[in-house]
This record gives C-alpha cells, sequence and structure tokens, in this order.
C-alpha cells in the first residue's frame, strides 16, 4: 500500500507544508494531504467537495452535533483543552434568554451526561490510556495522507476512536450498498479506521487494532466498544485504491467533478435541463 506519492499537493505559497496540531484542521493542510473526510465528501458529491477545497463554498449546517462531539473529544483529550474549547464557544453553549439565560443549553447538558457517563466507567479509563490527538501521515494508493487519532497507544497495540450517535442498534438506509445497516457503516467509519491503520504502520511499524468507543445521546446514554472486521477494513482501502485517482484528477482540475445532483450546492447551482418521470422522483 505505500509508494511514493504519485501527486505532490503544494501550498499557493510553493513551500513545504508542515502539518502540525495549529494547521491540522486548515484549508492549507486540506489542500496537502488527503484524508477520510475529504475522501468522504468527494464520495458524497464532487463538485460541492471542490467548491469546498477551494474556498467557493461553505456548507450551511447545524454546528451543534459536531460541537458536542468536541465538547466530549476535548473533555478526554486533556483538562487544558477542554477549557480552552468551553472559552471559544462559551456564546453558543449557553442560553441567552428566557428562565435559562446562563445556563447550557439542553444539547451540551446531555453532553456532559455523556463525558460522565465514559469517565465513571472503569473499562472505559483503563482503555483510553495513551497519547491523545496523535497526527499521523502517510501515503495510500499514492497519494499523502493524513489522520488524528484519538488516542494511541502503540505499546498495546491498539487505537481509539470516539463516537457520538443517536443509539447503537438503530438501523440506517446505506445508498451505496441498498440496505439498512449500523451507524459504524452508514458513516463509513471503517474506511476511517483502515486509513489510520495503514498511516500507524507506515509511520511507526506496527500493526494496531482500531477501537471505536461510541456512546449514545439517550437519557442515560448507552455505550460500546466496537471493532470492526478486517475484510471490513480491506474493502474500503480498495475502494480508495479505486476511486482516488479520479478524485486527485478533479482537484487538479484533470478532470471536471461529477455533480451529485441533490445537495445543497447542487441544488443552488441548478439549471433547468431535462423533464423527468414521476417515477424518477423516489432515489433507488
Amino acid at each position: 500500500m505505500q509508494a511514493a506519492p504519485k501527486k505532490d499537493r503544494v501550498n499557493s505559497s510553493h513551500q513545504t507544508f508542515i502539518l502540525n496540531s495549529d494547521n491540522y484542521y486548515s484549508q492549507k493542510a486540506n489542500r496537502n494531504f488527503m484524508s477520510p473526510t475529504w475522501f468522504k465528501k468527494f464520495v458524497a458529491c464532487e463538485a460541492e467537495a471542490l467548491a469546498e477545497l477551494r474556498g467557493e463554498w461553505a456548507p450551511d449546517e447545524d454546528k451543534t452535533a459536531l460541537l458536542v462531539g468536541n465538547d466530549l473529544h476535548s473533555y478526554f483529550e486533556s483538562s487544558e483543552a477542554h477549557e480552552r474549547f468551553l472559552d471559544a464557544n462559551k456564546e453558543v453553549m449557553l442560553s441567552s434568554r428566557g428562565k435559562t439565560k446562563g445556563q447550557l443549553k439542553s444539547e451540551y447538558k446531555q453532553a456532559d451526561i455523556m463525558i460522565d457517563s465514559l469517565k465513571n466507567d472503569k473499562t472505559f479509563t483503563q482503555l483510553y490510556q495513551g497519547e491523545k490527538e496523535s497526527i499521523v501521515t502517510g501515503v495510500i494508493s499514492g497519494v499523502k495522507w493524513m489522520g488524528k487519532l484519538d488516542c494511541l497507544n502503540l505499546d498495546r497495540g491498539y487505537f481509539i476512536d470516539l463516537k457520538t450517535t443517536q443509539e447503537l442498534s438503530k438501523r440506517l438506509w446505506d445508498s451505496r450498498s441498498h440496505r439498512w445497516v449500523p451507524f459504524v457503516l452508514k458513516y463509513d467509519y471503517q474506511l476511517q479506521m483502515a486509513v489510520y491503520r495503514e498511516l500507524v504502520k507506515q509511520q511507526y511499524g506496527i500493526e494496531c487494532e482500531p477501537y471505536i468507543v461510541a456512546v449514545t445521546k439517550q437519557s442515560p446514554p448507552d455505550k460500546a466498544v466496537i471493532t470492526i472486521p478486517h475484510e471490513y477494513m480491506e474493502d474500503a482501502l480498495q475502494r480508495i485504491d479505486e476511486q482516488l485517482p479520479h478524485f486527485e484528477d478533479v482537484i487538479a482540475g484533470v478532470q471536471a467533478p461529477v455533480p451529485c445532483g441533490s445537495c445543497a450546492y447542487c441544488r443552488e447551482h441548478k439549471q433547468l435541463e431535462n423533464i423527468i418521470s414521476v417515477d424518477d422522483l423516489l432515489d433507488s
């Protein structure tokens, strides 16, 4: 799987880009490295992903779920990281009117309950030991990739990714496989874990087992430590090998992006061209 990158993404200044914790979530990092997040964006809609990568489009989306996840992640990273998160987001997290003015909004009260559920769990506290927010890089399918692991334990040969979800056993429809699947497969977390596993192997020479620690937004929360069959991860790497060359050509301007036709970006830029049948209205 490891090979010299066939395309070397560079930033606008044509200087070598050094990835670190301060710039990991920057557009410069995204333009220099592929990541599971951005690969999945291109799978969903090449046109929207390319426009966002170029800074021509910003998705208008509710950030609440993201902030709840970040609240949880920062708490288990360190007390300093959690304090920085709370200070940076207190205006969004606190109610600004009515009887609850100055109090945490309900979503973030639930986040505290989810945090308590994990921090009071002996198995979790024993398992969640290692380097937090560890950045790994490498080459997959001829392209530079980056990843950020919530908790990496090289001595014991595993890494952990924290996930929040509505319910552990909730069935979700997966349009790619045309079947009902659990949340892990719906959001292609097997691809994320496969990439992280490969990057850890390249960077450290150690094959680590990925674990997803999931906690639900139910009251009280449910939780589980989840493993992913290796064949699922191998399938994900195969999909990357098949799709990534085209995505890289799209990013480089060699090929035109294929629009999905249904996302917010596509709807905003849609021009009426064809007359369709009523039978074409439902997703297949």
